[in-house]
């Protein structure tokens, strides 16, 4: 995986083969952050990163100058790498050991973007339970935004707050909004 922009542009890091991951494509990512660049000022952005893997989203929001980043991940191996490449770049990214569902109903935090990047066999009830959760406890601030990926077989547009959904390649991003 590289960094796509930012500080680290080009930045390529190497995850541990045996991580249980599938991170978002580079082709995936440049394109999910090219919208978002059009609608945010990265410096100002509480980010929330979801089912965070590899760190991969969160790197790359830290690339971009956002400061404060919480990633989320119930395998300690995934938040021991994020933690040690975060050291290792100079990112400020909190990385929290937490089954996502258990952190969500839990959590004071709120961010202008929250990103969930579940596993894509998860079944229809999993992911219409992070859009749900998410708006029920109100993690969102003012004018934010939550992304779910998820695969082309997945359609989430009939949840409430749903706005519109990106496809590139085989990734799907669903954008929810207040």
């Amino acid at each position: 995986m590289r960094i796509i922009s930012g500080r680290y542009k080009g930045k390529r890091i190497m995850a541990p083969k045996k991580l249980p991951v599938r991170p978002t494509t580079d082709m995936a990512k440049e394109a999910l952050f090219n919208i978002l660049n059009n609608q945010f000022y990265f410096q100002d952005l509480a980010i929330i990163d979801l089912f965070s893997g590899t760190g991969n989203i969160s790197y790359e929001f830290a690339s971009r100058g956002t400061q404060d980043i919480t990633s989320v991940d119930l395998d300690s191996s995934c938040i021991q790498f994020i933690s040690k490449t975060s050291k290792e770049l100079g990112f400020d990214i909190t990385a929290i050991k937490s089954d996502v569902f258990k952190f969500i109903d839990r959590t004071q935090l709120k961010a202008n973007i929250i990103f969930a990047d579940p596993p894509y066999n998860f079944n229809d009830e999993q992911f219409a339970r992070i859009s749900l959760l998410v708006f029920e406890n109100e993690l969102l601030l003012e004018g934010g935004t939550l992304i779910v990926e998820h695969s082309e077989r997945t359609d989430l547009s009939d949840l409430p707050n749903y706005s519109e959904s990106r496809k590139y390649g085989g990734n799907v991003f669903s954008f929810f909004e207040d």
